[in-house]
């Protein structure tokens, strides 16, 4: 009879281990979850510099568009050499500022390579690093323009290998 009883307790108590344990790996994964989403609406920059990126998606209208033709850049890895390739559409405020980037383009171009070589193939494999890339790049460029500014970047083609 003590036997049953030990058995007895001894399956609720592995139960309610079992209970508990579900419940902290989904209060774990709301979390993250969580943490996910209300960073990538953030999109914040690195330390020391803000990234203020407007909506492209507002009712404004679509602004010029410049084509920066396809990048081959290595990126970091500890294990193996990585490369990325891509193409980038910058839409601009206005004509002018068309005009200014095609003047700067070897600076544009520069700024661009330098940052990209210097991620790792985790920071751009995901979603979240796509984000933080495009935001990077519009203050980077922002600095650089003095005419005008860059409302949007689209990457038209971005694979890494």
């Amino acid at each position: 009879m003590a036997d049953e009883e030990k058995q007895e307790k001894g399956g609720k108590s592995k139960m309610m281990l079992f209970v508990i344990i579900g419940v902290v790996v989904l209060l774990i994964a709301v979390g993250v979850a969580a943490y996910l989403l209300g960073s990538r609406s953030a999109q914040q920059a690195p330390a020391g510099e803000s990234a203020e990126v407007e909506d492209t998606s507002k009712a404004e209208g679509v602004g010029p568009m410049v084509d920066i033709t396809d990048f081959i850049i290595n990126i970091l890895d500890k294990n193996e050499t990585r490369y990325l390739k891509a193409a980038i559409t910058l839409e601009l405020e206005n004509e002018e500022t068309v005009a200014e980037v095609n003047e700067r383009m070897p600076q544009i171009r520069d700024s661009i390579l330098l940052l990209i070589g210097n991620k790792t193939f985790a920071e751009l494999n995901d979603l979240q690093g796509k984000l933080q890339l495009r935001a990077e790049i519009i203050v980077r460029l922002n600095k650089l323009l003095k005419k005008g500014k860059v409302k949007g970047i689209y990457f038209t083609e971005f694979v890494v290998q």
